[in-house]
């Protein structure tokens, strides 16, 4: 069987997979809280404007761009909008469960047990909000060093037109800024990085849980 008959058939055998399972695992696992945190705030700015002179607006607003640290929260902020995208990476490539079993992965089973509900939750939620998930970590770096894109994109566009309104649509994307409609999509797809989260760190926990179990049974 080749590489990609493995992969298209049997991806729980390959290497690369575990891999990137382990990088998966311990990556969202040192970033949860961050992730839970930027998710929650996140969703809740979305309507900056509408609750401005209701609600701490503003404070939210610093807590989300800066961690209320200036420059050192931003860097923080971009080291962990780079944990984000490579979460999420990893995730959507760890998912495909092959060819035989794609359908179900792509749904939960409600009467399942906690342990499988929660892995089908993940799983399925992840894949589903693989793209809104991913332009949040790729816009989150460039709000933390905007300078990674005009660097290279200056190679090509040295006018920075196109660069220019490229990144205008992402930053808009970012807080989806079109319409109130879309404002309450936004906020509530927001609140999946924390569900992510959630579910992840329960995964997290029962496999430290079993792991620790069989080498005392051992």
């Amino acid at each position: 069987m080749t590489a990609l008959q493995q992969w298209l058939q049997h991806p729980e055998r390959s290497g690369v997979r575990k891999t990137l399972f382990q990088i998966h695992l311990w990556v969202g696992a040192g970033a949860g809280l961050y992730v839970m945190l930027m998710s929650l705030t996140g969703s809740i700015i979305v309507f900056r404007n509408e609750l401005s002179g209701w609600f701490p607006i503003e404070w939210l607003v610093k807590l989300h761009e800066n961690l209320l640290f200036g420059e050192k929260g931003r860097l923080v902020n971009g080291i962990g909008a780079i944990a984000v995208t490579m979460i999420c990476l990893t995730g959507a490539i760890i998912w495909w469960p092959g060819l035989k079993n794609w359908r179900r992965s792509l749904k939960v089973s409600w009467r399942s047990r906690l342990a499988r509900f929660n892995w089908d939750a993940h799983s399925a939620v992840g894949i589903w909000c693989f793209l809104f998930v991913l332009m949040w970590g790729i816009s989150g770096f460039y709000f933390s060093f905007p300078q990674a894109f005009y660097a290279p994109a200056s190679l090509v566009d040295p006018t920075d037109k196109y660069t220019d309104a490229i990144l205008f649509v992402l930053s808009e994307l970012h807080f989806g800024r079109f319409g109130w409609c879309i404002e309450a999509l936004w906020a509530v797809l927001g609140l999946v990085p924390a569900v992510l989260a959630f579910t992840g760190a329960f995964i997290y926990c029962r496999r430290m849980t079993t792991a620790k179990n069989t080498r005392y049974l051992r």
